[in-house]
Protein backbone atom coordinates (compact mmCIF):
# COMPACT_ATOMS: atom_id res chain seq x y z
CA UNK A 1 0.00 0.00 0.00
CA UNK A 2 2.87 2.39 0.75
CA UNK A 3 4.33 1.68 -2.69
CA UNK A 4 0.91 2.21 -4.26
CA UNK A 5 0.37 5.62 -2.64
CA UNK A 6 4.01 6.79 -2.99
CA UNK A 7 3.54 8.65 -6.32
CA UNK A 8 0.69 10.68 -4.85
CA UNK A 9 1.92 11.50 -1.36
CA UNK A 10 5.38 12.65 -0.18
CA UNK A 11 7.13 10.25 2.23
CA UNK A 12 7.03 12.35 5.40
CA UNK A 13 3.40 13.27 4.80
CA UNK A 14 2.57 9.58 4.50
CA UNK A 15 4.59 8.86 7.65
CA UNK A 16 2.88 11.62 9.65
CA UNK A 17 -0.69 10.77 8.64
CA UNK A 18 -0.25 7.04 9.14
CA UNK A 19 1.14 7.48 12.66
CA UNK A 20 -1.33 10.21 13.65
CA UNK A 21 -4.38 8.31 12.40
CA UNK A 22 -3.25 5.01 13.94
CA UNK A 23 -2.72 6.78 17.28
CA UNK A 24 -6.18 8.39 17.08
CA UNK A 25 -7.83 5.03 16.32
CA UNK A 26 -6.11 3.22 19.22
CA UNK A 27 -6.36 6.00 21.82
CA UNK A 28 -9.98 5.23 22.89
CA UNK A 29 -9.17 1.50 23.19
CA UNK A 30 -6.58 2.19 25.93
CA UNK A 31 -8.76 4.66 27.87
CA UNK A 32 -8.28 2.72 31.12
CA UNK A 33 -4.55 3.41 30.93
CA UNK A 34 -4.75 7.17 30.26
CA UNK A 35 -3.66 8.16 33.78
CA UNK A 36 -0.62 5.87 33.65
CA UNK A 37 0.21 7.14 30.15
CA UNK A 38 0.05 10.78 31.28
CA UNK A 39 2.26 9.99 34.26
CA UNK A 40 4.85 8.33 32.03
CA UNK A 41 4.87 11.28 29.63
CA UNK A 42 5.46 13.68 32.52
CA UNK A 43 8.36 11.68 33.91
CA UNK A 44 10.07 10.36 30.76
CA UNK A 45 8.90 12.46 27.81
CA UNK A 46 12.35 12.79 26.19
CA UNK A 47 12.92 9.03 26.18
CA UNK A 48 9.47 8.36 24.69
CA UNK A 49 10.04 10.91 21.92
CA UNK A 50 13.53 9.52 21.17
CA UNK A 51 12.37 5.89 20.97
CA UNK A 52 9.27 6.83 18.94
CA UNK A 53 11.37 8.94 16.55
CA UNK A 54 13.83 6.10 15.87
CA UNK A 55 11.39 3.21 15.68
CA UNK A 56 8.41 4.84 14.01
CA UNK A 57 9.32 8.17 12.39
CA UNK A 58 12.76 7.37 10.95
CA UNK A 59 12.01 3.70 10.33
CA UNK A 60 8.84 4.39 8.34
CA UNK A 61 10.08 7.59 6.71
CA UNK A 62 13.12 5.74 5.34
CA UNK A 63 10.93 2.96 3.95
CA UNK A 64 8.71 5.47 2.15
CA UNK A 65 11.77 7.27 0.74
CA UNK A 66 13.24 3.98 -0.40
CA UNK A 67 10.07 2.79 -2.13
CA UNK A 68 10.44 5.59 -4.68
CA UNK A 69 13.56 3.81 -6.05
CA UNK A 70 12.90 0.13 -5.37
CA UNK A 71 10.01 -2.31 -5.41
CA UNK A 72 7.96 -3.52 -2.45
CA UNK A 73 9.19 -7.12 -2.80
CA UNK A 74 12.86 -6.19 -2.41
CA UNK A 75 12.01 -3.87 0.48
CA UNK A 76 10.18 -6.70 2.24
CA UNK A 77 13.15 -9.05 1.89
CA UNK A 78 15.61 -6.45 3.21
CA UNK A 79 13.37 -5.74 6.21
CA UNK A 80 13.75 -9.42 7.15
CA UNK A 81 17.22 -8.35 8.34
CA UNK A 82 15.71 -6.53 11.33
CA UNK A 83 15.74 -9.48 13.80
CA UNK A 84 19.38 -10.24 13.03
CA UNK A 85 20.32 -6.57 13.34
CA UNK A 86 18.50 -6.53 16.68
CA UNK A 87 20.66 -9.41 17.94
CA UNK A 88 23.87 -7.66 16.92
CA UNK A 89 22.81 -4.31 18.42
CA UNK A 90 21.71 -6.06 21.63
CA UNK A 91 25.26 -7.36 21.98
CA UNK A 92 26.74 -3.85 21.97
CA UNK A 93 23.95 -1.87 23.66
CA UNK A 94 22.63 -4.39 26.20
CA UNK A 95 25.65 -6.66 26.53
CA UNK A 96 23.61 -9.73 25.51
CA UNK A 97 25.84 -12.65 24.39
CA UNK A 98 25.95 -13.24 20.65
CA UNK A 99 27.58 -16.67 20.42
CA UNK A 100 28.93 -18.60 17.45
CA UNK A 101 25.66 -19.49 15.72
CA UNK A 102 24.21 -15.99 16.07
CA UNK A 103 27.47 -14.50 14.73
CA UNK A 104 27.50 -16.81 11.72
CA UNK A 105 23.81 -16.13 11.15
CA UNK A 106 24.40 -12.37 11.22
CA UNK A 107 27.22 -12.71 8.67
CA UNK A 108 25.08 -14.83 6.34
CA UNK A 109 22.18 -12.37 6.59
CA UNK A 110 24.58 -9.49 5.91
CA UNK A 111 25.86 -11.31 2.82
CA UNK A 112 22.27 -11.75 1.63
CA UNK A 113 21.56 -8.06 2.11
CA UNK A 114 24.69 -7.13 0.13
CA UNK A 115 23.63 -9.40 -2.74
CA UNK A 116 20.24 -7.67 -2.89
CA UNK A 117 21.45 -4.06 -2.71
CA UNK A 118 24.17 -4.79 -5.32
CA UNK A 119 21.61 -6.58 -7.53
CA UNK A 120 23.91 -9.61 -7.60
CA UNK A 121 26.59 -7.55 -9.38
CA UNK A 122 30.03 -8.15 -7.84
CA UNK A 123 31.47 -5.15 -9.71
CA UNK A 124 28.88 -2.84 -8.18
CA UNK A 125 29.69 -4.32 -4.78
CA UNK A 126 33.42 -3.70 -5.15
CA UNK A 127 32.86 -0.18 -6.48
CA UNK A 128 30.26 0.61 -3.80
CA UNK A 129 27.56 1.41 -6.37
CA UNK A 130 24.18 0.67 -4.81
CA UNK A 131 20.58 1.58 -5.47
CA UNK A 132 19.83 4.49 -3.09
CA UNK A 133 16.30 3.20 -2.50
CA UNK A 134 17.58 -0.10 -1.13
CA UNK A 135 20.08 1.73 1.11
CA UNK A 136 17.14 3.67 2.60
CA UNK A 137 15.46 0.32 3.36
CA UNK A 138 18.65 -1.01 5.00
CA UNK A 139 18.70 2.14 7.14
CA UNK A 140 15.08 1.49 8.09
CA UNK A 141 15.87 -2.09 9.13
CA UNK A 142 18.72 -0.76 11.28
CA UNK A 143 16.38 1.78 12.93
CA UNK A 144 13.85 -0.95 13.73
CA UNK A 145 16.56 -3.09 15.31
CA UNK A 146 17.81 -0.13 17.36
CA UNK A 147 14.24 0.71 18.37
CA UNK A 148 13.69 -2.84 19.64
CA UNK A 149 16.89 -2.74 21.68
CA UNK A 150 16.16 0.70 23.13
CA UNK A 151 12.65 -0.44 24.02
CA UNK A 152 14.11 -3.34 26.01
CA UNK A 153 16.64 -1.06 27.68
CA UNK A 154 14.16 1.67 28.61
CA UNK A 155 11.77 -0.60 30.57
CA UNK A 156 8.96 1.96 30.59
CA UNK A 157 6.81 -0.19 32.89
CA UNK A 158 3.61 0.28 30.87
CA UNK A 159 1.53 -2.37 29.13
CA UNK A 160 2.42 -2.91 25.48
CA UNK A 161 -0.59 -1.43 23.71
CA UNK A 162 -0.77 1.85 25.70
CA UNK A 163 2.97 2.21 25.21
CA UNK A 164 2.55 1.73 21.45
CA UNK A 165 -0.11 4.49 21.43
CA UNK A 166 2.32 6.86 23.18
CA UNK A 167 5.10 5.98 20.74
CA UNK A 168 2.77 6.48 17.77
CA UNK A 169 1.88 9.93 19.06
CA UNK A 170 5.53 10.78 19.66
CA UNK A 171 6.45 9.51 16.19
CA UNK A 172 3.72 11.66 14.61
CA UNK A 173 4.97 14.76 16.46
CA UNK A 174 8.53 14.17 15.21
CA UNK A 175 7.29 13.56 11.64
CA UNK A 176 5.20 16.76 11.60
CA UNK A 177 8.10 19.23 11.02
CA UNK A 178 9.37 17.10 8.11
CA UNK A 179 5.88 17.07 6.60
CA UNK A 180 5.57 20.84 7.04
CA UNK A 181 8.93 21.23 5.28
CA UNK A 182 7.52 19.22 2.36
CA UNK A 183 4.50 21.50 2.21
CA UNK A 184 6.77 24.57 2.37
CA UNK A 185 8.65 23.17 -0.66
CA UNK A 186 5.34 22.55 -2.46
CA UNK A 187 5.57 18.76 -2.14
CA UNK A 188 1.86 18.28 -1.70
CA UNK A 189 -0.42 15.28 -1.86
CA UNK A 190 -2.51 14.74 -4.98
CA UNK A 191 -4.73 12.01 -3.61
CA UNK A 192 -7.23 10.22 -5.80
CA UNK A 193 -9.61 7.54 -4.55
CA UNK A 194 -6.94 4.82 -4.79
CA UNK A 195 -4.47 6.89 -2.79
CA UNK A 196 -7.05 7.62 -0.10
CA UNK A 197 -7.92 3.92 0.15
CA UNK A 198 -4.24 3.03 0.46
CA UNK A 199 -3.74 5.59 3.24
CA UNK A 200 -6.87 4.35 5.01
CA UNK A 201 -5.47 0.82 4.93
CA UNK A 202 -2.03 1.91 6.20
CA UNK A 203 -3.58 3.80 9.11
CA UNK A 204 -6.38 1.32 9.94
CA UNK A 205 -5.83 -2.40 9.19
CA UNK A 206 -2.13 -1.88 8.36
CA UNK A 207 -1.54 0.41 11.34
CA UNK A 208 -3.88 0.42 14.33
CA UNK A 209 -5.26 -3.11 13.82
CA UNK A 210 -1.80 -4.51 13.08
CA UNK A 211 -0.34 -3.08 16.32
CA UNK A 212 -3.35 -4.32 18.30
CA UNK A 213 -3.14 -7.86 16.89
CA UNK A 214 0.64 -7.95 17.33
CA UNK A 215 0.37 -7.07 21.01
CA UNK A 216 -2.43 -9.61 21.54
CA UNK A 217 -0.29 -12.28 19.89
CA UNK A 218 2.66 -11.47 22.17
CA UNK A 219 0.38 -11.87 25.19
CA UNK A 220 -1.01 -15.18 23.88
CA UNK A 221 1.99 -16.86 22.24
CA UNK A 222 4.99 -15.20 23.84
CA UNK A 223 7.62 -12.98 22.23
CA UNK A 224 9.83 -15.80 20.91
CA UNK A 225 7.13 -17.57 18.90
CA UNK A 226 5.78 -14.26 17.61
CA UNK A 227 9.23 -13.15 16.41
CA UNK A 228 9.55 -16.36 14.37
CA UNK A 229 6.12 -15.80 12.78
CA UNK A 230 7.14 -12.28 11.72
CA UNK A 231 9.41 -13.82 9.09
CA UNK A 232 6.21 -14.67 7.18
CA UNK A 233 5.90 -10.94 6.53
CA UNK A 234 8.43 -11.18 3.70
CA UNK A 235 6.37 -13.90 1.99
CA UNK A 236 3.15 -11.90 2.38
CA UNK A 237 4.81 -8.79 0.91
CA UNK A 238 6.02 -10.73 -2.13
CA UNK A 239 2.59 -12.34 -2.75
CA UNK A 240 0.63 -9.09 -2.31
CA UNK A 241 3.12 -7.10 -4.42
CA UNK A 242 2.66 -9.68 -7.21
CA UNK A 243 -1.15 -9.59 -6.98
CA UNK A 244 -1.65 -5.84 -6.49
CA UNK A 245 1.39 -4.21 -8.11
CA UNK A 246 2.42 -6.79 -10.72
CA UNK A 247 5.91 -7.12 -9.23
CA UNK A 248 8.04 -10.23 -9.67
CA UNK A 249 11.04 -11.64 -7.86
CA UNK A 250 14.51 -11.11 -9.35
CA UNK A 251 17.28 -13.69 -9.29
CA UNK A 252 19.29 -11.57 -6.84
CA UNK A 253 16.23 -11.31 -4.57
CA UNK A 254 16.00 -15.11 -4.39
CA UNK A 255 19.73 -15.56 -3.76
CA UNK A 256 19.79 -12.82 -1.12
CA UNK A 257 16.65 -14.21 0.52
CA UNK A 258 18.25 -17.66 0.72
CA UNK A 259 21.26 -16.19 2.57
CA UNK A 260 18.99 -14.21 4.91
CA UNK A 261 16.81 -17.25 5.70
CA UNK A 262 19.93 -19.35 6.37
CA UNK A 263 21.23 -16.62 8.66
CA UNK A 264 17.91 -16.44 10.51
CA UNK A 265 17.90 -20.23 11.02
CA UNK A 266 21.45 -20.18 12.39
CA UNK A 267 20.77 -17.20 14.64
CA UNK A 268 17.37 -18.14 16.04
CA UNK A 269 16.83 -21.89 15.70
CA UNK A 270 20.18 -23.53 16.43
CA UNK A 271 21.23 -23.38 20.07
CA UNK A 272 24.71 -24.02 21.47
CA UNK A 273 25.11 -27.34 23.20
CA UNK A 274 25.52 -27.09 26.93
CA UNK A 275 27.42 -29.70 28.89
CA UNK A 276 25.92 -30.89 32.14
CA UNK A 277 28.56 -31.73 34.71
CA UNK A 278 27.63 -34.30 37.31
CA UNK A 279 27.89 -32.95 40.86
CA UNK A 280 28.83 -35.53 43.49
Amino acid sequence: MAKWVAPEMPPWGLCFWRLALACAILLPIVHRHHDAMIGLVRSRAVEIVAVGAIGLTLCQGMIYHGLSDTDATTAGIIMALSPVMTMVLARFVLGEPLGLWKSLGALLALAGMMVIVAHGNLTALLQLRFNPGELWIVGSAFCWGLYTVLLRRSKFGLELLPLVVLLLGAGALVALPFHLWELFNDERSAMNINGLLALAYLAGPGGALMYYLYNRSVETLGASRVSMLLYLQTMFVAILAYLLLGESLHDYDLIGAAFIVAGIVLATVLKPKTSHARIS
